[in-house]
């Protein structure tokens, strides 16, 4: 079997930043994730099966800026591409993943946008998320001209959804929330309700899973096991036993480069604050009026205590 998206991810760049944050956007947007995010988001998709909706996301996932050989396994990512929505005038946004999926019993093509975010505080953001979501479905909405449809026939416009997986909520801020379009009759004889389900922004909070029970929502449930820092083996006996996941070679791997991710992260973390304190002792000593070969016979180095006299020196 080849590898598929959720295996290859994991073998990345080792930065421990960044790194980490787009190994979490390749491992989402992998069709076994995928699916599962549809079946418990959008309506349409509830009642199917996970092996027919991975069948129903196309071949268009996009994701970051580096194209990808085609004709992986469809459990993988297909192919992806930086997706850049440019429209003249109004300047450049880019999204983390973006895909197409078809519900073919009744026609419909998704546009689909999906989002991973540290946060939804407003005060951390410096915006309301709502308003982002707002933004971006609108933009999904008006670059469909010349693309979806031409000149005025508006009614093929194709259904967009937006969605974000907020992390980082407290023990009880597990929910799902849904922005959506609603027609109201304010005066005379109730119209339908043609169009409201056009546009739709789904935003997922999941919480960090250390110390936490497991949420009641499976989405969640699952979302929070697969970023969590779970040792590697028991996040794949979670993933195969409670989900389904089938692990392939390309998943497995990937799995194993997250955690190695988490664990440089928490080692590099470690590692600054022992530093930090160093610094801080030798500060304390110089201020003390200890002499050089004092503050070595303690174990620190010449080349910590210039560092500190630079800045002490700098800060004068």
């Amino acid at each position: 079997m080849p590898d598929t998206n959720l295996a290859q991810a994991i073998e990345a760049t080792n930065d421990a930043g960044s790194a980490y944050d787009t190994n979490i956007k390749y491992l989402l947007a992998d069709k076994q994730i995928l699916a599962r995010i549809l079946k418990y988001t959008i309506k349409e998709f509830q009642d199917m099966e996970i092996p027919d909706i991975i069948n129903s996301i196309g071949d268009d996932i996009e994701i970051e800026s580096r194209p990808v050989d085609p004709g992986l396994s469809n459990l993988g990512q297909v192919k992806r591409t930086d997706t850049e929505d440019n429209v003249p005038g109004e300047g450049k946004i880019f999204y983390d993943i973006r895909f197409t999926a078809y519900h073919l019993q009744d026609e419909i093509k998704f546009l689909i946008n999906l989002e991973a975010q540290k946060s939804s505080d407003p005060k951390k953001l410096g915006y309301h998320l709502e308003n982002r979501i707002v933004f971006y479905l609108a933009r999904m909405i008006s670059a469909q001209k010349q693309t979806e449809f031409f000149h005025s026939d508006y009614d093929s416009l194709k259904r967009v959804r937006s969605i974000w997986i907020c992390q980082g909520n407290e023990e009880n801020g597990d929910s799902i929330e849904e922005i959506s379009l609603d027609k109201k009759t304010v005066y005379g004889n109730p119209e339908s309700t043609y169009g409201t389900d056009l546009v739709k922004g789904i935003i997922i909070n999941i919480r960090n899973r250390e110390n936490v029970k497991s949420s009641q929502n499976i989405l969640i449930s699952m979302l929070e096991d697969l970023i969590s820092q779970t040792d590697i083996e028991q996040k794949k006996r979670i993933l195969t036993e409670e989900y389904g996941m089938i692990m392939t070679t390309e998943l497995e791997g990937r799995i194993q480069t997250m955690c190695n991710w988490s664990e440089n992260i928490r080692d590099m973390a470690i590692q600054k604050g022992i530093e930090e304190e160093r610094l801080n002792a030798i500060e304390r000593m110089l201020r003390a009026n200890a002499t050089k070969e004092q503050i070595i016979s303690f174990g620190y180095t010449e080349e910590e205590i210039a560092t500190v006299e630079n800045a002490l020196l700098i800060n004068s």
